[in-house]
């Protein structure tokens, strides 16, 4: 056996971004710099796009150059295989980015014995005139299946490490192994590697009820914290995109004020002006409740304003969705046409739950939305187990108020919760600003739709709970109508106003006939006042008359009187006179 003499570690504190968001916070910053990583996982599970993207981030963002040497396939298969992502790496120079076809001849395979020397020194000479800061050795474990015993592969290993760090290069060795975590880093013939990189990251990728799912965990990391905890990712159009909640460097999203309409005018009212812009609300309620109707009304009172918006049908075709809602006069089929509205079928969209927030997040950047709906969001929990369905709701959420979007969701209840439905398949009730329940009262073989609002957070709001109806002309919600205490819709309130209305026509009846008689009586009255009244006078006249009589009687009494007296008087002295 040759011996290798390893090479002085420099010591580095400095990382390498990878440009793969999520996983960049996950290890505070990236890959260690001057150092190798070992990147292990089954097949499909993502290790060579991990490492291509590692160095294009390096070669287009960090201007730092990188080089690719393939085991396993050929250069140009790769480039090919990578512009599904939107990446030209066939266009950039070999001055930044070179490629090395490492793939065993039949010479190779059938001598069985050789070294990496010889390639090792062609890659420092490269590197040296590139002035390469990265390297990745895609599918190293294809080369070392070559060598005849687990010695000679652990020299070639041993020998690998000591020139990576020789030459102080940001090293990715990508290697297959099992399915599961246990026997990737295991005690097999490369399980020694793990204690000899400084970072070790292990993908996995299973099948969960049906579902594909893909994780990530960083299995140890040398001088630096970092998560150990297990994140999904996806393969999205751009590449990896690890998931991960919001990053502590983020700065919160702005807060509006400013009110959007629900599409409902009572339901703006009742909600102080309707929905607060940014904020994310709820829709839940039983199957046929009217769930899409209140979301197709939220989208095309958006479009109505000129709002790019995003409508997610979990349940039915685009086509399908724009028909059902014209028969509640909600007309989303001129906005599709015009571009406004963007309608994407779930069977575009399903997968994992990651893979379909992956594909949500790209449908509403690229038509640069400010509404989204998504109907309904519970569906995720049909996409792999309810705790990652729970994450990625969660994460929906935060990424829309970051993006200053108002998302509508609308989720199924849990039929063991009862007439209350408080529960989902995700519990995000908690999540959400708003949360407007939809519900059912049977009664009378009736069953009618019922609406309240159990949280609006910000603003004061109707505690009532409403009749939702539907018609040809819209959504309309009646008022509350109660008799003894107890909610009636449906037939039994229109029972219960048509006896009402019967009882009121009689009431009216009733006073009508009570003020006919009223007035009648108030108009005998008024004639025996005016007899009264003219009998009243002519007595007055009588007085008057009889007053007037009997003066004139004392007056023509008194004037006899004096006559009389004069007549006398002629021929009487009067005493106390003398005669003449």
């Amino acid at each position: 056996m040759k011996n290798v003499r390893a090479a002085p570690v420099k010591s580095s504190k400095k990382k390498s971004a990878t440009g793969i968001t999520g996983f960049d916070y996950i290890t505070n910053g990236g890959l260690p710099a001057g150092r190798t990583t070992l990147v292990v996982g089954g097949p499909g599970s993502g290790k060579t796009i991990f490492a291509a993207q590692f160095l294009l981030h390096g070669v287009t963002k960090c201007d730092e150059p990188g080089i690719f040497v393939a085991f396993e396939e050929a250069p140009e298969r790769i480039a090919s295989n990578f512009e599904a992502f939107g990446w030209k790496m066939e266009s950039l120079p070999s001055s930044k980015l070179f490629f090395m076809d490492a793939q065993p001849t039949a010479v190779l395979i059938q001598a069985g014995d050789f070294d990496i020397g010889g390639m090792l020194a062609a890659l420092g000479a490269q590197a040296r005139r590139m002035g390469a800061t990265r390297i990745v050795f895609d599918a190293l474990d294809i080369m070392m299946a070559l060598l005849p015993d687990a010695a000679a592969k652990r020299r070639e290993i041993y020998r690998l490490n000591a020139w990576l760090l020789e030459n102080n290069l940001t090293g990715i060795v990508t290697a297959r192994a099992g399915g599961h975590e246990a026997s990737m880093l295991g005690d097999g013939t490369y399980g020694f590697m793990q204690f000899m990189v400084d970072c070790a990251v292990i993908l996995n990728h299973r099948v969960t009820l049906g579902i594909s799912q893909r994780n990530l965990r960083v299995q140890k990391y040398r001088g630096s914290a970092f998560d150990e905890n297990e994140a999904p990712f996806v393969i999205g159009e751009g590449g990896i995109d690890v998931a991960v909640a919001r990053t502590r460097d983020r700065v919160d999203a702005n807060v509006s004020s400013e009110r959007v309409s629900s599409g409902v005018k009572r339901l703006d009212t009742m909600l102080g002006g309707g929905y607060y812009r940014g904020s994310s609300v709820r829709i839940a309620g039983f199957p046929g409740t009217a769930k899409t109707t209140l979301s197709g009304a939220f989208a095309e009172a958006a479009c109505l304003r000129g709002e790019r918006t995003v409508f997610i049908s979990c349940d039915s075709d685009g086509a399908e969705v724009v028909r059902n809602l014209t028969s509640v006069a909600i007309q989303l089929g001129r906005f599709v046409k015009s571009g406004l509205l963007l309608i994407v079928s779930a069977r575009t969209v399903m997968g994992s739950a990651e893979a379909m927030f992956s594909r949500i997040k790209s449908a509403a950047t690229l038509h640069n939305a400010r509404c989204l709906v998504v109907d309904p969001v519970s569906a995720m929990s049909k996409a792999g187990n309810e705790l990652t369905a729970h994450n990625v709701v969660e994460r929906l959420i935060d990424w829309s108020k970051a993006q200053g979007i108002t998302l509508v969701c609308t989720s199924l209840v849990d039929t063991s919760e009862g007439q209350m439905g408080a529960g989902t398949p995700l519990h995000i009730s908690t999540l959400a600003d708003t949360w407007i329940q939809l519900n059912y009262l049977v009664q009378a073989g009736e069953r009618n739709r019922g609406m309240s609002i159990i949280k609006s957070r910000g603003t004061a709001h109707s505690n009532q709970v409403r009749e939702l109806i539907l018609n040809d002309n819209g959504i309309t919600l009646a008022d509350i109508y109660t008799a003894r205490g107890e909610v009636l819709m449906g037939t039994l309130r229109s029972e219960k106003e048509s006896t009402e209305g019967i009882e009121r026509e009689h009431a009216r009846v009733q006073t009508k006939l009570e003020r006919v008689r009223l007035d009648a009586e108030q108009a005998e009255l008024e004639v025996r006042l005016k007899s009264v009244q003219t009998e009243l006078i002519a007595k007055q006249l009588e007085k008057e008359l009889l007053a007037r009589t009997t003066a004139s009687r004392k007056v023509g009494v008194s004037r006899r009187s004096a006559q009389t007296r004069e007549l006398r008087g002629a021929d009487t002295v009067k005493p106390g006179r003398k005669p003449q």
